[in-house]
């Protein structure tokens, strides 16, 4: 087997890659990833529209968003639409989602609890402690701009 040298492997890589359409990539993760805010912007009139407050609204919103894309992953039709849209179903709130519901999906044949339910917890828990220590982190140095 022949020793490649860095800028040759470059070389290889690229010659027997495809060329990916970027532009196309780019339309279609604007355009999904649109589409996704759209939905979430519709169901916060919805809840708007009902009466629920401001506070209320945002949290039924985005506990909506969230159910649906873990349904969405939960049934493969999550991971069809990142097919074809890409990076636009990166969305923070329906991508957390399906980030933590398909790392459970892995385990589903250890069973729902030991498998589905404990390995959910995998990817939330640190990303439950982080954002639990950056808020706290942006609390103190709050209070320290301001009040002291």
């Amino acid at each position: 087997m022949k020793k490649f040298t860095p800028n040759e492997y470059d070389k290889y890589v690229k010659s027997i890659s495809p060329n990916s359409p970027i532009g196309k990539n780019m339309f279609w993760a604007f355009v999904i990833g649109g589409l996704i805010c759209v939905v979430g912007e519709g169901f916060r009139h919805l809840y708007l529209w009902i009466g629920c407050t401001d506070q209320v609204t945002a949290s039924y919103t985005a506990i909506t968003m969230v159910a649906i894309g873990a349904i969405l992953t939960g049934l493969n039709l999550y991971d069809n639409i990142a097919k074809f849209g890409g990076a636009g179903t990166i969305i923070p709130i329906t991508g957390f989602a399906n980030s933590i519901v398909s790392i459970a999906m892995e385990y589903k044949s250890e069973g729902y609890v030991l498998g589905v339910a404990a390995k959910m917890f995998v990817i939330a828990g640190p990303v439950l402690v982080f954002g639990t220590i950056s808020s706290i982190a942006a609390g103190l140095i709050y209070f320290m701009m301001n009040v002291l």
